[in-house]
């Protein structure tokens, strides 16, 4: 489950990651807060995470080409120091009482510049510190981070808001990116993978994009990918709605109904971590459970069982996300890598603006356990019918059997199934 936190060079990114990780909740959290302290609007919070979010959808394919141009390690060095020193920044201005609700909004849209960069270059760079046969289980093992950070983080946030204010959570943040940083100066060059990087010229975008166009097990990924995240994973809609609306519970139902996701998120990215591979049936099969399981959690008659249904959605969530990720890096070649992880990145995290006013709308207009279903649906449908493609694409045929007393599903090529069944 840990094999790659053997490399030494992987093992200082992750326990760099570990705590800029924790200090990018605590700002999220106290970013959210003291925009709402400072204009009590909704409105406003929701303009923050929008100016955060836009430059990777305007620029993300433009900052693909680049880190396929860059030193991946000296970019890090770039973006990571920039999001740092934004932090320090938000938080001088807070703690000498300066803060205007337009600093906010111009840290959030800068850290979105730098993210631009940072995230492909992230993503791609992984490969290069463990190799083609630690990639699933590294990739894993980052989104295992990620969850635990997501637990400890906004938890640390809310006592430090409490007791000493916001502008100690966005110092701590700002100062916990120099973890990373010493982990990228320490790493040792000689043991990095060597890949080509692609030469300054024309057409790189264009060509990035067709390169993912003619290779199917890519360019259906990232669309079942683009569908499960733009109505599968719309939670600040539903479950606000649904703590609040429907079992009438409060603020505490909702953060127990997130804790439970970021529990079941992380169980899903130790399980991805020790399977090794990354298959598409996989892939495939997550996504039709994380949809049916939406669909029976719109149904759920309490608050209980519609709570312990949130920690499996949340593992075949993760499940979807990490074994998608490891799939488009490891069928790319090296030297596409940058472009191919923005473009997949960038559908990724731009589903969420795209598809929360869209489940906002139909929860409005018919409930928000319709517009859970809804979603649900259609990242099920999605999952099947990409299914269904890959394996026309693939000449395979649905095989259906008994393994040692137990159901066993796959897809196997025609001629094999022909042999089979000529066999038998």
């Amino acid at each position: 489950m840990f094999s790659s936190l053997k490399v030494r060079n992987y093992r200082l990114f992750f326990l760099g990651q570990v705590v800029s990780n924790i200090g990018t909740w605590m700002q999220r959290i106290a970013q959210d807060w003291l925009v709402l302290s400072l204009t009590g609007s909704a409105t406003a919070v929701g303009v923050t995470t929008a100016l955060q979010f836009l430059p990777m959808l305007l620029f993300g394919l433009y900052g693909g080409v680049l880190v396929d141009r860059l030193p991946k390690r000296r970019a890090l060095l770039f973006t990571q120091s920039a999001m740092g020193a934004t932090g320090i920044a938000l938080a001088v201005l807070t703690l000498t009482g300066q803060v205007h609700v337009w600093h906010v909004y111009l840290a959030a849209f800068a850290v979105g510049l730098a993210t631009v960069v940072d995230n492909p270059a992230r993503q791609s760079f992984v490969s290069e510190m463990v190799g083609p046969d630690q990639l699933q289980n590294a990739v894993s093992l980052n989104s295992a981070n990620f969850q635990s950070a997501r637990l400890v983080g906004p938890a640390v946030a809310g006592v430090m808001i409490t007791g000493v204010g916001t502008g100690w959570a966005f110092l701590f943040n700002g100062l916990s990116f120099i973890a990373p940083l010493v982990g990228l100066v320490l790493m040792r060059s000689r043991e990095l993978y060597v890949v080509e990087r692609a030469p300054r010229g024309k057409g790189q975008l264009r060509e990035g994009l067709r390169y993912v166009a003619g290779r199917p097990e890519l360019i259906w990924t990232i669309v079942l990918v683009g569908f499960v995240s733009t109505f599968g994973f719309n939670f600040p809609v539903y479950l606000s709605a649904f703590a609040d609306d429907v079992f009438h519970a409060g603020a505490g139902s909702y953060s127990l109904f997130n804790t439970l996701m970021a529990v079941g998120s992380l169980a899903g990215a130790l399980l991805a971590a020790r399977r090794g591979t990354a298959r598409l049936r996989v892939l495939v099969v997550g996504a039709v459970a994380f949809g049916a399981l939406e669909m029976v959690a719109a149904i759920a008659p309490s608050l209980w069982l519609f709570a312990l249904l949130m920690a499996p959605i949340g593992m075949f969530g993760m499940t979807v996300n990490v074994t998608a990720n490891s799939s488009v890096q490891m069928s790319t070649d090296p030297a596409m890598r940058g472009r191919v992880m923005a473009l997949y990145m960038m559908i990724f995290m731009g589903g969420a603006p795209v598809g929360a006013p869209i489940a906002g709308w139909i929860t409005d207009a018919y409930g928000v356990r319709a517009g859970l279903a809804a979603g649900g649906a259609i990242a099920a449908l999605a999952a099947v019918t990409v299914g269904l493609v890959l394996a026309k694409v693939g000449n395979l045929r649905l095989s259906v059997g008994w393994n040692r007393g137990h159901p066993h599903v796959r897809f196997v090529p025609r001629e094999v199934q022909e042999q089979l069944a000529a066999a038998a």
